[in-house]
């Protein structure tokens, strides 16, 4: 085992950990991680418009409004779940993890046809990979709670919805996580920070979630 792969590992292992913690511990303690994620991930991506629009000021404001107005909507859509249903909260971040384990292993072992000229590591493979991937917590729960009370992710409902409820997040996470590689691109960096050792940036490992707890919510509210 390389050290970077050691390093890799011990880093998802402390942030796993932390993740529970904060989860089962109390909402305050979830909201508080929320918050202190949006943080890093703000400064992270300041950086990133920083070195695209160097010499553009409107264009570098007017970005960074909407990255401020949209962590908030992420921070309250992660919030707004954990209150009506730490389930369902776990379900969401479960697809979003799963689907990024899916695009790394699948795309790593078979590799293939590129994806998209914006990320050039993203293939095909990768992409069909992700969603299937993002199945695997759903099956999980609808075999092991084979019925719930739950208001928010109601588990006995048609597997063909909750399928759909799966592939549509893992979508929107490989999206979040295509957008964030063209900033990447754009700035010239291969990382957007060096907090997570073996990973970069905290946005380098959560660009997905950041995407899809939002969209979660809206399926939840509107489907």
């Amino acid at each position: 085992m390389t050290k970077e792969l050691q390093k890799r590992l011990f880093t998802s292992f402390i942030l796993i950990f932390v993740l529970v913690v904060c989860l089962f511990l109390n909402k305050f303690s979830w909201l508080i991680l929320v918050i202190a994620a949006s943080i890093i991930i703000f400064l992270e991506f300041n950086n990133l418009v920083n070195k695209i629009w160097k010499r553009k000021e409107f264009s570098k404001h007017f970005i960074k409004i909407i990255c401020f107005f949209y962590l908030l909507l992420f921070i309250y859509s992660a919030y707004f779940i954990y209150e009506i249903s730490l389930l369902g909260i776990i379900i969401i971040l479960s697809i979003c993890i799963f689907s990024d384990i899916g695009g790394y292993v699948v795309g790593k072992t078979i590799g293939g046809k590129k994806l998209i000229k914006i990320s050039p590591n993203k293939t095909i493979s990768g992409a069909i990979g992700s969603f299937l991937f993002s199945l695997i917590p759903i099956c999980f729960f609808f075999i092991i709670f084979n019925y719930t009370n739950n208001n928010l992710f109601n588990l006995s409902e048609p597997l063909i919805e909750v399928i759909f409820f799966s592939l549509a997040i893992s979508l929107i996470c490989q999206l979040g996580d295509l957008l964030i590689s063209y900033f990447k691109r754009k700035a010239k960096v291969k990382d957007t920070g060096t907090i997570l050792p073996g990973h970069g940036g905290l946005l380098d490992r959560i660009d997905g979630a950041i995407f899809g707890i939002p969209f979660g919510l809206l399926l939840i509210l509107f489907f």
